[in-house]
């Protein structure tokens, strides 16, 4: 083999090699996925409400777990609490202001690996206008094609917990509680290309 022809062939292996390892974007499925979040009442219960309709993207790295990240977004609107009295009080100023702030997004800025299922995803969660950082604990459910789609699939569980007070949200503290347990399932699909 000539010079040239290795130069070649070394630069075809370099750039498929590149392909191979490049991160795959899966598209979260809103219909698969909520974000439940629970919180203190009084001490004498622990009510929950659920967001629905999110939508993002779950980049994986499979070679490089740490380079993976996540970029959720999650419209105020489809807040149910199963209180409809209690979801519009919710939407108001002094609590979400979902006239002026209408979506909670999350961004990750780093993503730890525990083993091959379990991570810890730190990143920026923006409430009321107001960024913060929190962290995940994310679980690897499942990863593999479909079986109805056939399409490359990924499903999560996550869960977190902060205290709203930190993003401006500090009604009735402390006897209605501070702190917010998250609980988060998702599943994410390559899109189909056209």
């Amino acid at each position: 083999m000539n010079f040239k022809a290795l130069v070649l062939g070394l630069a075809v292996t370099s750039v498929a090699t590149a392909a191979l390892a490049k991160p795959v974007a899966y598209q979260i499925d809103p219909t698969h996925t909520a974000t439940v979040f629970s919180w203190d009442h009084f001490g004498f219960s622990t009510p929950s409400g659920n967001f629905s309709n999110i939508q993002g993207t779950i980049n994986v790295d499979e070679k490089q777990p740490e380079k993976s990240s996540v970029n959720v977004t999650i419209p105020l609107n489809s807040l149910n609490t199963n209180v409809k009295a209690l979801d519009e009080h919710l939407m108001a100023a002094d609590w979400f202001d979902a006239a002026k702030y209408p979506t909670i997004t999350f961004k990750s800025t780093k993503v730890e690996t525990q083993d091959k299922k379990n991570f810890k995803i730190t990143g920026d969660l923006t409430v009321k206008g107001v960024t913060k950082p929190v962290v995940l604990d994310a679980v690897l459910n499942k990863q593999g094609p479909h079986p109805m789609t056939k399409a490359a699939t990924v499903g999560f569980n996550a869960t977190t917990s902060f205290d709203r007070s930190a993003f401006g949200i500090a009604g009735f503290v402390p006897n209605v509680g501070d702190k917010i347990t998250v609980n988060i399932t998702t599943e994410a699909s390559v899109a189909a290309k056209k």
